[in-house]
């Protein structure tokens, strides 16, 4: 089977390059440290964010590769990481209320020192000999970027912040999941594709066969060499490789060809 054949109709993965990926890689590991350290490790709160923020990074991978295969698969869980950082942004605002701690507002210095924080990494490295894109940097650097805010003693600052990332991951999933859709209802999905890949192979093979009938059905001229029966052949080699002639049936004995 040819490279070409055993290209996929559709290509899958490459999750762990995405900006929704690795923003949702950040909360979920700021949301296990945030409650190993302000939560009772026994409490059925502690565990759920926990889990909602596991949930939001694993669904983005899985709807990666699902989408290889399914279309629908790909959005349904795609839409389901979204549910489930909308989740944990709730658990946030609920650990600040509940506990009169104040929330920023999304306008305030600080929530807008935390969510520049992207454009301050693009511009520092617009002044680079070599810049490199956010998405090309290890968890632990953009970790880095945050590491004031996300490591700092205080829960209502950690809090606050992973409330400004959970938006800007619910963004960036917004995008995702409005691209997709508007991808599904153009191109149509996996199935649709596999169908209409099927039906221009099978298109293709009644071409070939239509001209192989119809090449058979041309009575062979004699050899103008010998007399013989003469054949349809195809040039292997040669400036006429590819193209068809008649040739002497009594080859190699006579070399007689007629051109067609």
């Amino acid at each position: 089977m040819s490279p070409q054949a055993m290209k996929k109709i559709r290509p899958s993965g490459g999750y762990r390059h995405t900006a929704s990926f690795q923003t949702s890689t950040i909360i979920y590991d700021a949301t296990y440290w945030f409650c190993e350290a302000f939560l009772d490790p026994r409490s059925r709160t502690n565990d759920q964010m926990v889990q909602a923020a596991r949930s939001g990074r694993q669904n983005i991978a899985e709807g990666s590769r699902a989408s290889a295969t399914s279309s629908q698969t790909e959005l349904r869980l795609v839409n389901v990481a979204r549910a489930s950082l909308e989740e944990l942004l709730l658990d946030y605002e609920d650990y600040l209320r509940h506990r009169r701690l104040p929330q920023w507002d999304m306008e305030s210095p600080e929530a807008l020192a935390v969510r520049n924080v992207p454009d301050k990494f693009k511009r520092a490295q617009s002044k680079q000999p070599k810049p490199i894109d956010l998405t090309d940097l290890t968890d632990a650097q953009r970790w880095e970027l945050y590491s004031p805010w996300l490591d700092h003693k205080d829960p209502a600052i950690r809090a606050n912040t992973l409330i400004c990332i959970i938006h800007q991951a619910n963004f960036l999933l917004d995008r995702q999941i409005a691209s997709l859709e508007a991808a599904f209802i153009e191109e149509g999905g996996y199935s649709e594709q596999l169908a209409t890949a099927r039906l221009q192979k099978r298109k293709q093979d009644q071409s070939d066969l239509t001209n192989q009938t119809d090449q058979q059905k041309i009575k062979p001229p004699p050899c103008p060499v010998c007399g013989s029966l003469m054949s349809l052949r195809t040039a292997k080699t040669g400036k006429n490789a590819g193209q068809s002639f008649w040739g002497c049936t009594s080859y190699p004995n006579c070399k007689g060809t007629v051109k067609i």
